[in-house]
């Protein structure tokens, strides 16, 4: 999109601040004017200006590093501007800490939950209040305004015994007992089922009736089309438009986003071959006192394959992919088998050297050591296949090639094959861990949520990485909670709820809809296709 369509959206968003009672009418809930933010090695925000009308649900897009989150800190006041005004409702405000944020009538919740998992829900809420109170009183608030907004949660349960969505209420409803006039949302959707999502916007919606405005922060544009009444796109730091969802397209906002247009994914002619990885009657106890146990799961993965498992968080995929990887051995050796060969009790090193590759769901210090640099990151699991280490010694030139390769072949953005893990972003870390693993060539490879937290370009190019790969024959397993990158990419897919695998459907065979009921738990008797039966290739 071009200078003449942002200053088409420009005026459509000019169009609906009025209408929704913005500069036109009544005064702004918030008016930012020349934000700036600079750190030693990036200037965060660049004289960004954003205006929020009372009732407006206002996204905020942008690519992964786009300054959307140094933006969002600094109105809740955990970041201070180096420049720049901030007005509340007309007045001149300088917020100098969340406390202040919060008296404002600031509200946030954010993409990672903080709560305490062996208190209750009313302890945690009772955390973040500011006033005085009695847990008795709270616990009646709670329930009070948990019934009134559809948010049903019982002030007297421990979060350990909650579902994710559970926790996202108590989250969201802790908010509303300082009955927020802003209430801003990080990726709030990314570990919901299609069911709660549509609960969430029902909840958002009446509070932007009743005057409340929202700040919504999504990669979603489906989401963002639905709900929201403007739009503005951040790039480097930035303001690149301010355009009205509903009249655009998700071709048109991903180009804001990332300066270019999306490629349609492209799959490659193959036929699916042989069971590389087979997982029977996998049963494992959590080691984790707030875990879920696996019980009797049963899957196989087939060479030129991509199998995806969905399911919100914390319904067995840790205790799966600690199986799956070797970080933890069973006592069932043949529970798992790789490429034909027992592996439940070899450890990950063992695993690797029969083809078997991983990309666990926590990037930094699981993925990435974060004080390494890249070219060490590599060393870390690529110096197998890739001459690195030879008689014990370390050949620092290799590594820094193998580096340089993954950094140019995954257009993974930083400063070179010395730079740390931790400066890069996440979408930016994530090539470089998902190009790590393919350029040992695995003949199996699993992956737990592959664009998670990652921006619309880097998504679309990981899950094109990952079609390709599977074309060459490779064996991929995707955990995800994505429901819309399974159902893109994926030959068959199942659910793991409960520590229970759900029957196993072709992409094509199934819907969001049914998917999202097993998400919940809700089906019946396992009648998964036996182990030896091929996928028909979607």
């Amino acid at each position: 999109m071009g200078d003449s369509s942002t200053n088409s959206g420009n005026a459509m968003a000019s169009g609906a601040a009025s209408a929704t009672g913005g500069a036109a009418g009544n005064v702004p809930r918030l008016a930012l004017a020349g934000i700036t933010k600079q750190y030693p090695s990036v200037r965060a925000n660049d004289d960004v200006s954003l205006v929020v009308a009372p009732g407006e649900i206002h996204a905020v897009l942008g690519e992964n590093g786009a300054g959307k989150s140094t933006l969002m800190k600094i109105i809740y006041g955990a970041v201070r501007p180096d420049a720049g005004e901030i007005r509340w409702e007309g007045e001149v405000v300088e917020i100098a800490n969340p406390a202040a944020a919060r008296r404002l009538g600031v509200g946030m919740v954010f993409q990672h939950f903080s709560l305490f998992e062996t208190l209750t829900v009313a302890e945690n809420i009772a955390l973040a209040l500011d006033e005085p109170f009695d847990l008795k009183t709270l616990g009646k608030r709670i329930r009070e305004v948990s019934a009134d907004y559809g948010l049903d949660i019982d002030p007297q349960r421990h979060v350990h015994s909650l579902t994710v969505g559970e926790r996202q209420r108590v989250e969201i409803v802790r908010c509303l007992l300082q009955n927020p006039r802003l209430l801003i949302m990080d990726e709030p959707t990314s570990v919901l089922t299609p069911q709660a999502v549509r609960k969430l916007f029902t909840t958002l919606r009446r509070l932007a009736s009743e005057g409340c405005s929202i700040l919504y922060i999504s990669h979603k544009l489906d989401e963002i089309q639905e709900l929201c009444d403007v739009a503005t796109v951040m790039r480097g730091g930035r303001l690149t438009g301010r355009v009205i969802p509903r009249e655009e397209t998700h071709a048109s906002l991903a180009q804001l986003m990332v300066g270019h247009s999306l490629p349609d994914y492209e799959r490659r002619a193959h036929t699916p071959g042989e069971i590389r990885l087979d997982v029977q009657h996998l049963s494992v106890a959590s080691e984790d006192p707030f875990g879920t146990s696996l019980d009797d799961v049963s899957f196989s993965v087939h060479a030129g394959e991509i199998f995806g498992i969905a399911g919100v968080s914390g319904n067995g995929q840790a205790e799966l992919l600690a199986a799956l990887s070797g970080e933890r051995r069973i006592a069932q050796h043949d529970a798992i088998s790789i490429c034909g060969k027992a592996a439940g009790k070899l450890n990950a090193g063992a695993r690797r050297a029969l083809g078997f590759a991983f990309v666990p769901e926590e990037r930094l210090g699981r993925g990435a050591v974060p004080a390494m640099s890249l070219a060490e990151n590599g060393l870390l699991t690529a110096h197998r296949g890739q001459k690195m280490v030879k008689g014990g010694w370390i050949n620092a030139r290799a590594m820094r090639a193998f580096a340089a390769r993954c950094i140019e072949s995954f257009d993974v953005r930083c400063g070179g094959t010395e730079a740390l893990a931790q400066s890069l972003s996440g979408g930016n870390l994530q090539k470089y861990i998902v190009g790590r693993e393919i350029l040992q060539a695995p003949q199996v490879l699993v992956v737990a949520q592959p664009t998670w937290g990652v921006d619309v370009g880097a998504a679309a190019f990981i899950r094109q990485q990952l079609l390709d790969l599977s074309a060459r024959g490779v064996a991929i397993l995707v955990i995800s909670e994505e429901l819309e990158e399974l159902f893109d990419i994926c030959d068959r897919l199942a659910v793991l709820a409960r520590g229970r695998l759900s029957p196993v459907r072709a992409t094509g065979a199934t819907n969001a809809e049914e998917i999202g009921r097993w998400m919940a738990g809700l089906f019946g008797e396992r009648a998964a296709p036996p182990a030896e039966e091929a996928p028909a290739h979607v």
